[in-house]
């Protein structure tokens, strides 16, 4: 049948089962936008108030639910306004989809009103990226576009049309979409090897990252660490893969991480990375990270082989497969115990307990809190600073896709467009965004968005009036020379949210924290806390830059210096 190519682009998303889209329109992408009021009841759309939000709210919807985000845009501005998104999402392997406009074919090249290049520019931080110029390669490229995004290593996949394309028309026919992921190419050598280098440690440990939640790993990671009788620690990204409350599991590893798992991994002699690509805010300094330890990596990039650290043995391939063969495997083998190296690691992890100051509010007893209410059952997304690495100590993450932050780029102002996206995605989930004020500052005009459309998320503002973890670096390193990290102004965050259509609650005492909690999580409307804080409140424990992670220090090592 003959369709137009904005009619293409919507038959092309129903049969992608794409049923969300975050947009913003404008001139060149309006024939789509004049398809979707005609279509309007097969999509739910959700108007952003600025393209970065909506970039970030189809990766919230993403990460939550599994499914490929969308978001569209218009030429010009409207393009380059969801570059910080999809970066966003390119770091941390998100499936989007980004569908942007530009001019007429005959005009590009020409410096028309509002052109740009946008997928020239997006290239470095897309798997790949198109612009179609002509009306029949339209449906294939949209086909494929939603097929790099989700295959493999997941990420952002940037299709660009010019303004004809969607008016002109052209032969359609619907195509059936297969969702089945290849199988892996590995060989049953490389699995014997990576059986053999388990059976021979004495001090086994695990490191999970974001990949483990990407491959949906859960359930036979939790097999694999009990079977080989292993700690394990996890990334930012590989928040909730692994039982938060689980006895073997020891906490966060690298700069923010807990001692528990920095020297464990540092004294360990086989260091298993599940997921993970070797973060230099994991690793901290390259040459001494696990030096006691032979190290087996699995992961479905090949690239991440050897890139940041030398391994001695990897299996590429995706990790759920590969951990349910090795799983089968370690049956046949003899029971695996470490009793001595469990209980080595389980005395840090007494030794050296997270901690903070109890008699004042801070941010680590909101995060308690909030855990207890919800019992580590909603979805919470941050933005970038003190209050995510709080966030990522304290909350006790028990399941997977519940955790939503920007690791690999540390996006400020990420958290609301993804906090919105995720409970649009997960209408039934509790939805909580965690900001400190300056992070807040970059994006509360999703503030508005959320009221629009009565989506309940509950944006907890961490206030203390700084640049927290800036603020921490300069107290530490730059000798207290606080250059543009104290706002002093008199910004009201309760006023802003309730001139954008939302509540809002001010916490200043602990006493208040609970009760706020269930009544912002009672409110079914966008609810705004001011959780007010002192500016000297640190994240601890802490490693230096370039500093091995077993030089990790905290409050209590600072006072004895």
């Amino acid at each position: 049948m003959q369709l137009t190519g904005a009619q293409i682009v919507l038959e092309c998303l129903k049969e992608q089962g794409v049923d969300t889209i975050f947009g913003y329109p404008g001139g060149t992408i309006l024939n789509i936008y004049d398809e979707l009021y005609k279509q309007g009841d097969n999509f739910l759309h959700i108007l952003t108030s600025h393209e970065q939000g909506a970039a970030h709210a189809a990766d919230g919807y993403a990460r939550s639910t599994g499914k490929v985000g969308v978001c569209f845009a218009t030429s010009g501005p409207g393009s380059t306004n969801l570059v910080t998104g999809i970066a966003t999402a390119y770091m941390d392997s998100v499936p989007m989809v980004a569908i942007t406009c530009n001019v007429n074919l005959p005009l590009l090249g020409k410096d028309t009103f509002q052109e740009v290049d946008i997928a020239g520019i997006t290239m470095p931080i897309t798997k790949h990226g198109y612009i179609v110029k002509d009306v029949k390669d339209l449906a294939d490229t949209i086909r494929k576009a939603f097929k790099i995004a989700r295959t493999g290593r997941p990420g952002p996949v940037l299709v660009d049309i010019t303004k004809d394309v969607t008016a002109k028309t052209c032969d359609y026919r619907a195509a059936v979409i297969s969702m089945e992921e290849p199988s892996g190419h590995f060989k049953d050598e490389e699995i014997s090897t990576a059986l053999k280098l388990i059976k021979n440690a004495k001090r086994p440990f695990i490191y999970v990252g974001g990949g483990a939640v990407i491959s949906g790993a859960d359930k036979e990671l939790l097999e694999f660490a009990k079977k080989i009788d292993a700690p394990v620690c996890d990334t930012l990204m590989g928040k909730g893969a692994f039982d938060g409350t689980n006895k073997l599991y020891t906490g966060m590893i690298g700069m923010h991480g807990t001692k528990a798992s920095n020297f464990g991994v540092s004294e360990c002699d086989l260091l298993i990375a599940l997921g993970a690509r070797f973060s230099d805010r994991v690793t901290g300094n390259a040459k001494t990270f696990a030096s006691k330890a032979k190290i087996l990596q699995i992961d479905v990039d090949a690239a991440e082989i050897n890139k940041n650290i030398r391994v001695n043995h990897a299996i590429v391939g995706d990790l759920k497969e590969v951990l349910s063969i090795l799983n089968s495997r370690l049956d046949q083998m003899d029971k695996l115990e470490h009793k001595e190296w469990l209980d080595k690691i389980a005395d840090y992890k007494k030794k050296y307990p997270l901690s903070y100051e109890s008699d004042k509010l801070t941010c680590p007893y909101i995060i308690e809190e909030l855990d207890k209410l919800t019992k580590g059952d909603a979805i919470i997304s941050t933005d970038v600073g003190q209050h995510q690495m709080w966030t990522a100590q304290y909350y006790k993450f028990r399941k997977p896709r519940t955790f939503l932050t920007s690791g690999g780029l540390g996006t400020m102002g990420y958290g609301l467009g993804a906090c919105i996206g995720a409970k649009v995605g997960n209408p039934d989930k509790i939805c909580v965004n965690i900001a400190g004020d300056g992070c807040f500052r970059m994006n509360m005009n999703e503030l508005a968005t959320a009221s629009r459309y009565n989506i309940p998320v509950i944006e907890i503002v961490i206030n203390n009036n700084v640049l927290g973890m800036v603020r921490q670096w300069q107290t530490l390193f730059y000798d207290k020379h606080y250059s543009q990290t104290v706002f002093g102004d008199n910004v009201d965050y309760c006023k802003v949210a309730e001139a954008l259509g939302c509540e809002a609650i001010r916490v200043t005492k602990k006493s208040e924290v609970a009760p706020a909690l269930k009544k912002a999580i009672k409110a079914n409307k966008p609810v705004l806390l001011d959780c007010i804080i002192e500016e000297d409140d640190k994240v601890f424990p802490m490693v230096p830059a370039g500093a091995s992670i077993s030089e990790a220090f905290d409050a209590s090592d600072m006072k004895k210096k």
